[in-house]
């Protein structure tokens, strides 16, 4: 009896994938020496938990049997990569061993990676993650939702700092009104990175801050609009209901507003983070994913988990404090530093 089988109780029914494996591999890392370096230090607890474990039970195997199997289940599901995603990563490798005849460890090992790595969307290119990809509308509006204590501030910051170093001009909505701290908060972000605010006062209708934001950002003739909107009861349709009427209003002033609707999720909350994607992704038509806080947990496996079980491509990962320490989301890279930079992909 595997892993699962004393977790739920019973022996585990899996069906045979559609697509039993991927035919190409995943791509080569396109960051930079200095953002591995980083990524790497920011999954350092996530590795040394967990990730540093597959590496060291394939090492001497031969064949792939029910142990390694199991082992590898267990890994998996408690680095909070999520049941579901744990059995695709397992009926992927089983199905690719059976096609393959694997024969050796390293093989082993750069199949784990690979199979992991196909499970992670990267971003579409009509919403491009990198700040110096040619923008699709201008304005190109970006509302930014997640709950209160995600990151969800910080990562507007960031994100207005990289675009800015990109040759951008941003323009930051603070529709957040419910929280008179987040206004403040932002404005102290506006200030930091030299961005111009459009806000209203505390109780203020989020709405309409939000077509206000659109509005200037089309007049003043910017690059780019970033719209901070509420995170508090995210369990309450009240507050969904809220952000779907700030999504209508600003498709009311520019057709297609907003281009992107970014999901913040503090990856340090593992499987909450999965609960809050759910809430997020059915309401609102989230288009991508930020991961925050990921140098401060050993759940780092929820970037895999969250991506794959809703079909929402990560944009953006949170590597540290600094405004720099927001990076485009390289699943190459991410893959490579899960396994303590041993690149066997490709």
């Amino acid at each position: 009896m595997g892993f699962f089988d004393n977790l739920l109780g019973g022996p585990s029914e899996r069906d045979a994938p559609e697509e039993q494996t991927t035919e190409e591999q995943a791509p080569e890392p396109q960051a930079t020496e200095a953002e591995q370096q980083k990524l790497d230090a920011a999954t350092e607890k996530t590795r040394d938990s967990f990730f540093d474990k597959v590496g060291r039970m394939v090492r001497g195997k031969d064949t792939v049997d029910a142990e390694v199997l199991d082992r590898l289940e267990e890994v998996l599901v408690t680095s909070d990569v999520g049941v579901k995603t744990t059995l695709d990563v397992i009926d992927r490798v089983e199905a690719r061993v059976e096609r393959d005849q694997y024969v050796s460890a390293s093989e082993l090992e750069r199949m784990i990676q690979e199979e992991i790595a196909g499970l992670m969307l990267e971003g579409e290119p009509e919403r491009p993650a990198r700040f110096d990809a040619e923008l699709p509308e201008k304005p190109y509006v970006i509302m930014v939702v997640g709950v209160n204590g995600v990151g969800k501030t910080t990562t507007i910051g960031k994100l207005a700092h990289h675009y800015q170093q990109a040759g951008r001009s941003v323009l930051l909505g603070a529709a957040d009104t419910y929280r008179a701290a987040a206004i403040d908060q932002l404005e102290v972000w506006a200030e930091r990175t030299g961005t111009s605010l459009v806000k209203q006062k505390h109780g203020a209708d989020p709405a309409a801050v939000a077509f206000d934001t659109v509005a200037a950002a089309e007049n003043q003739g910017a690059d780019v609009a970033i719209v901070d909107t509420a995170g508090r009861l995210h369990t309450r349709g009240g507050l969904m209901d809220e952000l779907a009427k700030v999504k209508r209003v600003m498709g009311k002033q520019i057709e297609k507003a907003p281009h992107e609707v970014l999901l913040v999720l503090d990856a340090s909350t593992g499987q909450n983070a999965l609960r809050q994607a759910e809430e997020f992704t059915e309401s609102v038509d989230v288009t991508g994913l930020a991961l925050t806080k990921l140098d401060g947990t050993a759940k780092g496996g929820i970037v895999i988990g969250v991506s794959n079980e809703f079909g929402v491509p990560v944009q953006y990962l949170g590597v540290g404090e600094r405004v720099e320490d927001l990076q485009v989301f390289d699943r190459a890279a991410f893959v490579k530093a899960l396994f303590g930079g041993r690149s066997v992909t490709g």
